[in-house]
């Protein structure tokens, strides 16, 4: 989190930790709670900056706390991929990482203290009758299990985790406030009754808390001191204050809620990021056009960039929609300062330099960023034969074309001034190969004359440059709002990927590690395939394109 940012949590945490604050001589303590059910997107990484970015701010901890309280969709493949995820974003957690179900017995034991306490209750209204007795705003619920004697509902639910009950026969509920205009506050169900095996737990439990219950309980164990959560749970905060209140926890944290993160042009649901994945739409969690985190990464966004993003839209309680174009538009900003130049050609067309002497070569030295003179150059060979950008020539050029046409000089980038002579075809009027000649005098791309060129155009040496495949990426679907569409498949953009084969390189790419990014001169800003990318492979995906769309 930027040292110089302001927002409303931090004003409350300043507070709180303040002389005569809730938390006066306390350090601040986070979390951050993911639900291991699927891979941590650019939406939650909002609420993974301001948990430890606030914590950061402020001296304190976060802690990373798997919340696995459902068992029914929880896979260590996801833990591992979050805990991967945090750390490339330039977070730790230190030991501090724990899961939801570590609670379990604590959580169990401290829901028999509030049936103890007549605060909780055993209830076998079914599904079909929980909605039918819920009531409306004019309307309380009612539940005619609400007055069944303590010993009974103790009875009962020490009978409901020994497994002697279907699914659905009993749960336990909070008794609060059956007539409260907050329906989280009717009675809400504390535990509920599943036969399913958990991931950790095995079949060990039965029962399972609801997140409500259990969130706030873990808060308190873990001594947090700021439960930092999206808006939704906004309507959740009264329940998550009784919990605090009346069961025996150690500690009291304070719930405060921000604004989610939305994106157009994208999708942030786990089940609808889950159906891209299992029904192929999309090569995996980790394809370069899905909003996961380890998407952007593979698709060449550095964490940089992702935080800059996070910090630039701000936190807020009004609930909107960033363009997708600013995220693009935070990574070329970093990547025009950072990334090393490297020329490549996506759609090849030979050029025949015809007055250079056959056999020879020469090395030129090409800066690396011409924004950045300590980054160096580079040497890039040059022969008589060259591949440059079949649309770098036209036949009959139009007015303002300043590239390769017939009696027009164009500079090769860092190399010499070249006229255009003319072109090859094959039988079916295709152009092979464009011919020019060289001007000896202008080494490195100067006319000693002072006459002026306009156009440069990039090039490879054809006698030493690699082949690659390149993937241009585009938005994955069409629609700015496909959440809005009935069905958000049918939203999908059929031109969100473009594989180009047969490209040519500067064969030093070959080299280039998968945490590297470029910039392709005149193309885009480009890093190596971390999946499909090898020295005798190479691999190339588009992270984000040169022009930058978005307008502040």
């Amino acid at each position: 989190m930027d040292e110089n940012a302001k927002n409303f949590i931090l004003d409350f945490v300043a507070e709180d930790i303040a002389p005569g604050g809730r938390f006066e001589g306390m350090r601040v303590h986070t979390r951050f709670p993911p639900e291991p059910n699927g891979y941590l997107h650019i939406g939650h990484c909002k609420a993974l900056c301001i948990d430890f970015g606030t914590a950061e701010r402020f001296g304190g901890l976060t802690n990373l706390r798997m919340d696995d309280t459902n068992p029914a969709k929880e896979d260590t493949e996801f833990v591992e991929a979050i805990q991967e995820d945090i750390h490339w974003l330039g977070f730790d957690w230190g030991d501090r990482f724990f899961y939801g179900s570590d609670y379990f017995e604590k959580t169990y034991e401290l829901a028999v203290g509030l049936i103890k306490k007549g605060l909780a209750y055993v209830c076998e209204l079914t599904p079909e009758q929980f909605r039918e007795y819920r009531g409306d705003v004019n309307t309380p619920a009612r539940s005619p299990w609400r007055d069944r004697p303590v010993e009974e509902s103790l009875d009962l639910f020490e009978r409901m985790r020994a497994g002697e009950f279907p699914e659905g026969k009993y749960t336990l509920r909070a008794k609060i406030d059956l007539a409260s205009g907050n329906f989280n506050m009717r009675d809400p169900v504390l535990y509920r009754i599943r036969y399913i095996e958990h991931h950790r737990q095995g079949t060990k439990w039965c029962v399972f808390p609801m997140y409500d219950f259990a969130h706030p309980i873990q808060d308190a164990l873990e001594g947090i001191t700021h439960s930092l959560c999206s808006l939704e749970y906004e309507d959740h905060r009264p329940l998550y204050d009784w919990v605090i209140e009346h069961a025996d926890v150690p500690s009291r944290p304070r719930q405060i809620e921000f604004s989610r993160l939305g994106i157009n042009y994208t999708v942030m649901s786990k089940r609808k990021l889950r159906r891209l994945v299992e029904e192929g739409y999309v090569s995996g969690w980790d394809d370069p056009r899905m909003p996961t985190l380890c998407g952007l990464r593979r698709r060449g966004y550095t964490p940089g960039a992702v935080r800059t993003f996070i910090t630039r839209i701000g936190v807020s309680k009004v609930t909107s929609t960033v363009e997708y174009a600013f995220l693009e538009h935070c990574l070329r900003e970093e990547l025009n300062e950072k990334a090393e130049r490297r020329m490549a050609v996506l759609r090849p067309v030979k050029l025949i330099v015809t007055n250079y002497p056959e056999g020879q070569r020469e090395t030129f030295d090409v800066e690396n960023n011409n924004l950045d003179e300590a980054a160096g150059t580079r040497p890039v060979s040059f022969s008589r034969e060259l591949w440059i950008e079949a649309d770098d020539f036209m036949e009959d050029a139009p007015k303002k074309y300043n590239r390769l046409y017939p009696g027009n000089e164009v500079r090769l980038k860092g190399a010499y001034i070249v006229r255009c002579t003319g072109c090859e075809k094959d039988e079916a009027g295709n152009v092979t190969a464009v011919l020019c000649e060289y001007d000896p005098d202008t080494r490195g791309g100067n006319a000693p004359d002072g006459r002026k060129v306009r156009g440069t155009i990039h090039w490879v040496n054809a006698l030493d440059c690699a082949d690659a495949e390149i993937r241009l990426y585009d938005n994955l679907f069409s629609d700015p709002e496909p959440d809005a569409a009935e069905d958000f498949i049918t939203c999908l953009n059929p031109a969100s990927l473009e594989v180009l084969t047969g490209c040519k390189v500067e064969r030093a790419l070959e080299n280039a590690a998968s945490t590297e990014r470029f910039q392709f001169l005149r193309t885009g800003y480009f890093a190596p395939d971390s999946v499909d990318s090898r020295p005798d492979r190479l691999v190339f995906n588009r992270a984000v394109a040169l022009k930058d769309s978005f307008k502040a």
